[in-house]
């Protein structure tokens, strides 16, 4: 009996010994600083680069767009190069879309306006001469263009076009007409063949024999740039 009973007061002992210790570390546990929770550190957002130089809008058709050749090929990107090395602070801007008609750049004019241009080359017309549309729609929507756009204050270069010879005298005849009027009614600069020393160059065009090359869009951005300089500040 005297021997439960010691062994009952020695667990007792045990068991408040243990308390104690877990009672001090506790206690120390609720004096110690609590350690702040680790804070994700985000990097800065890059800075936005604001360019505010007047903007130069090439509209048109897979002459402008640059078809079949490399990206940074076009006639607009070589423009661009070559506004920059004649100490020129302006930003070209290619809104060339292969396959497109008058019709489709009518369609497309919110897309330039939203571009706030200083002055817009003006490249339609070509498919619709492939095409055989009748020349007097295809001027209606040259002159909806024009028009859209000088309300803005932007300067148009009006690109002329020509066709391939099969299409027939007559045909040919009213199709160049359309630019030289639509440029007289509006006062335009114009270029009178945009593909000047390049169309019907087999050294100078794709196998198509309508698109340059790489070396005949430089010519072409030449030619550009000859017309669109007399604008430049």
């Amino acid at each position: 009996m005297i021997m439960a009973v010691s062994q009952s007061l020695s667990l007792s002992r045990l068991m408040l010994t243990a308390l104690a210790a877990v009672s001090f570390v506790g206690c120390g546990s609720r004096n110690e600083a609590p350690k702040p929770a680790p804070v994700a550190v985000q990097a800065p957002a890059p800075l936005s680069i604001i360019d505010n130089r007047p903007v130069i809008v090439c509209f048109g058709d897979s002459l402008s767009a640059g078809f079949g050749l490399e990206p940074g090929k076009s006639y607009p990107d070589v423009l661009q190069q070559l506004i920059d090395a004649s100490g020129f602070k302006y930003h070209v801007v290619n809104l060339g879309v292969s396959g497109d008609t008058t019709t489709d750049g009518v369609e497309r004019l919110p897309s330039v306006l939203a571009a706030r241009p200083a002055i817009v080359v003006l490249e339609f017309g070509g498919n619709d001469g492939l095409r055989g549309l009748p020349v007097t729609s295809s001027e209606k929507n040259l002159r909806t263009m024009v028009e859209a756009l000088n309300k803005t204050g932007a300067r148009v270069v009006l690109a002329g076009m020509s066709l391939p010879r099969n299409y027939g005298p007559e045909y040919i005849k009213s199709f160049e007409k359309m630019f030289v009027d639509v440029g007289a009614r509006y006062n335009l600069v114009r270029i009178p063949f945009l593909l000047e020393g390049v169309g019907g160059n087999p050294a100078l065009t794709q196998p198509d024999g309508i698109h340059p090359t790489a070396e005949g869009t430089r010519i072409v951005a030449g030619t550009v740039l000859k017309y669109v300089q007399v604008l430049l500040k």
